[in-house]
């Protein structure tokens, strides 16, 4: 059954002027009357929904509340990923290992971590500074990432490989965390008039994998989910790596992580909705969520020279690429990485008409990695006169118009057009190779 929120029916003569404007705006309960507004608030998940960072320690979202709208951005964080004992102890560069091994705490935001990426994308951001988005006027939700498992997992591990005689416990929790929010958004913030559910990189597929739970969970009156370059490729299990060369890492994951389990992202959700995909193929949630919810409008967004979540997703996988460097390492990855792009491409394709991909070629940020974060500067589709994919993100939240569908075959004029970043990418770009 969903959860709806119960709002009072009648006005008590002489309620207090800041409840009456606080119901006008739509608060939900008296008690919720009184919150923060415009400061980020940590809210802690409860333990007993099975909540967890990896290790253990309390899983926590921050929230930063608006009187003067219900609609709410949820925002995943992004970050690595691991499979084995030093990848999830946080051992190594950051493209080779999981996020915050240690935690998140209740003052996560004044930290150096992560988040120090997370909140620099203009989506989340209340100015308009590095670039200006309809969500910085909205309810704001930030989920850290600290599971190790995409914001996908349900399972415990132990990992020994590294060292036997000090075995890793690690909680996959990702999925878990992601209904406890939902549950608690329920219960805590108003239906909201439009819902979006994004992030990026690891957040990009957290989106995809927990937007059914969340949108159940909130009930939005509109909804809308945007993933930046987090894409869930096509992995079929009767097929081959030389056919889907995502194979390996989605057959290595999908059981530590616990993804088709029972209590599963993917078992659950199909397990209610069948069309919603295939729990052999997680990418089928690509096209099965359009099917699901039909009114609601789908964004995937990814670079077509993205070297971070490539080398993710092949370098353990394939060593004849581990043995390589340089230039040489970049260009086998990014042919493995444009055969998952061609595979994706032609299944977003058959998806209903609700749904949208934006592909532009590349930007020197982060190895041509995530749109959403820094700023909007270096990623337009010049060809087809889109300035940035902040066009892509208005399209999505726009039911007059058609959902965007856009691939920039333009495979040079991005690398020609290096004075139309910020300056700060540049800057990013020539120390990046030292912890990336």
């Amino acid at each position: 059954m969903l959860k709806l929120n119960r709002r009072p029916a009648v006005l008590a003569q002489g309620a207090p002027w800041a409840l009456v404007m606080a119901l006008a705006w739509g608060a939900p309960t008296l008690a919720q009357a009184a919150v923060e507004y415009y400061k980020w608030t940590p809210v802690t998940l409860p333990a007993a929904s099975g909540a967890s960072c990896g290790n253990g320690t309390p899983a926590r979202v921050f929230v930063n509340r608006t009187p003067k709208t219900s609609k709410t951005l949820v925002y995943f964080e992004g970050g690595g990923a691991c499979w084995n004992q030093k990848g999830c102890l946080g051992k190594g560069k950051l493209t080779e290992v999981a996020s915050n091994p240690n935690g998140v705490s209740e003052n996560y935001f004044s930290q150096l971590n992560l988040a120090a990426f997370g909140l620099s994308t203009p989506l989340i951001t209340r100015t308009p500074l590095l670039g200006k988005i309809y969500t910085q006027d909205w309810n704001l939700v930030y989920v850290p990432y600290c599971t190790g498992d995409v914001h996908t997992g349900a399972s415990v591990q132990i990992y020994k490989d590294s060292d036997p005689s000090q075995p890793l416990t690690y909680y996959h929790r990702g999925y878990k965390n992601a209904k406890a929010l939902g549950d608690w958004m329920a219960a805590n913030l108003p239906r909201p008039e439009h819902l979006l559910v994004s992030g990026s990189s690891a957040g990009g597929v957290g989106a995809t994998a927990n937007y059914g739970v969340l949108r159940l969970a909130t009930n939005p009156v509109k909804s809308a989910m945007a993933a930046d370059s987090g894409p869930l490729f096509p992995a079929p299990q009767s097929g081959t790596a030389e056919q889907y060369p995502s194979l390996p890492l989605q057959n290595k994951v999908r059981s530590l992580w616990g993804v088709d389990r029972p209590d599963g992202v993917a078992t659950e959700l199909i397990s209610r909705f069948p069309q919603a995909g295939d729990v052999s193929d997680l990418s089928t949630l690509n096209t099965g969520l359009s099917k699901v919810f039909p009114q609601d409008r789908f964004g995937f967004m990814t670079f077509q020279e993205d070297g971070i979540f490539s080398a993710f997703s092949y370098t353990s996988f394939y060593p004849e690429i581990a043995a390589l460097s340089g230039s040489a390492k970049d260009t086998a990855l990014n042919n493995l990485w444009r055969r998952d792009l061609n595979n994706w491409v032609s299944q977003l394709r058959t998806a209903n008409s609700n749904t949208g991909f934006y592909l532009p070629t590349w930007r020197p940020f982060l190895k041509s990695h995530t749109m959403a974060i820094m700023d909007f500067t270096g990623t337009g589709i010049e060809e087809q006169g889109i300035k940035s994919v902040a066009d892509f993100y208005n399209n999505l939240i726009d039911d007059t118009r058609p959902v965007m569908r856009a691939i920039e075959y333009d495979q040079v004029g991005d690398h020609k057009r290096v004075l139309s970043v910020n300056p700060i990418q540049w800057l990013v770009a020539l120390f990046e190779g030292f912890f990336l």
